[in-house]
């Protein structure tokens, strides 16, 4: 017949190596890595869970309990300040680590409960206390100043508001979004083209009314050069750009594959 065997719940592998530290009263800094070796994979024999995150955790835990122990059967690895190293160092810093988190939980959990103990008693001063005001001695507070300095004072921090201008942005004024109809123009300028066998660039663009006419008309005309609807000339650099209307069949609606916002 079996024995039933309570175990203890452990919040982790951190929290069972303390258990079984204060139970074997032995030195945190010096653990008997043998014998808690053999305790923890007792309690993880006798463990009844369906939860694998939990078991994982308890697993990979002793893992590293029976790597210790393997490197303690071994010749101390000695760094480069010629001081042999401890393996049990990093799981030590662990505990600690976990222990100073553990005992901040419960003095926390304890400053929750006293806190819940507090009364506090609403004010009950009387009307004439409360009322109160402490008078104010005008002489004293104003002492020497007088309207002469109050006003130098305030020249020099008007002085300090106008040197906080950046005298460049400030005369910026607000700059509003020009929306244009992009199929309207791209008409308009079909209907030019096909009016005007031979024009001038320069005088189309004097026909549009804003900047952003003008560029969503640029556009236009790009396209229509792609397209191979008009041609272009221009004597030299800076001479005027003279575009003539090609003999094309194809008289379906132009798309612009770029939109100007």
């Amino acid at each position: 017949m079996a024995i039933p065997v309570k175990l203890e719940v452990f919040e982790g592998p951190l929290d069972l190596l303390l258990h079984l530290i204060d139970k074997n009263k032995v030195d945190i800094y010096d653990i008997p890595i043998v014998e808690i070796t053999e305790q923890y994979l007792d309690y993880i024999r006798q463990m009844e869970t369906q939860d694998m995150n939990v078991m994982s955790e308890f697993l990979v835990m002793a893992a590293t309990l029976i790597d210790i122990k393997c490197k303690m059967l071994l010749p101390k690895e000695v760094n480069e300040e010629g001081e042999e190293e401890d393996p049990r160092a990093e799981l030590v810093e662990k505990l600690l680590e976990y222990k100073m988190c553990k005992y901040m939980s419960y003095e926390l959990r304890d400053r929750m409960v006293d806190a819940q103990r507090n009364l506090y008693k609403k004010p009950t001063l009387p009307k004439e206390v409360a009322d109160y005001r402490q008078p104010i001695d005008y002489e004293e507070l104003i002492g020497d100043m007088t309207l002469y300095k109050l006003h130098e004072i305030f020249k020099q921090i008007m002085r300090r508001q106008e040197d906080k201008i950046d005298p460049v942005r400030s005369t910026f004024g607000n700059i509003e979004k020009d929306e244009i109809d992009m199929d309207l123009k791209t008409t308009f300028v079909e209907a030019y083209v096909r009016s005007h066998r031979t024009f001038s660039f320069r005088k189309l663009l004097e026909k549009q009314s804003s900047k952003m006419e003008v560029i969503v008309t640029f556009l236009v005309i790009l396209e229509m050069i792609k397209t191979g609807r008009i041609g272009i000339e221009q004597e030299d650099t800076f001479a005027d750009i003279i575009i003539t209307t090609k003999n094309v069949q194809d008289t379906t609606p132009m798309q612009l594959t770029s939109v100007a916002e």
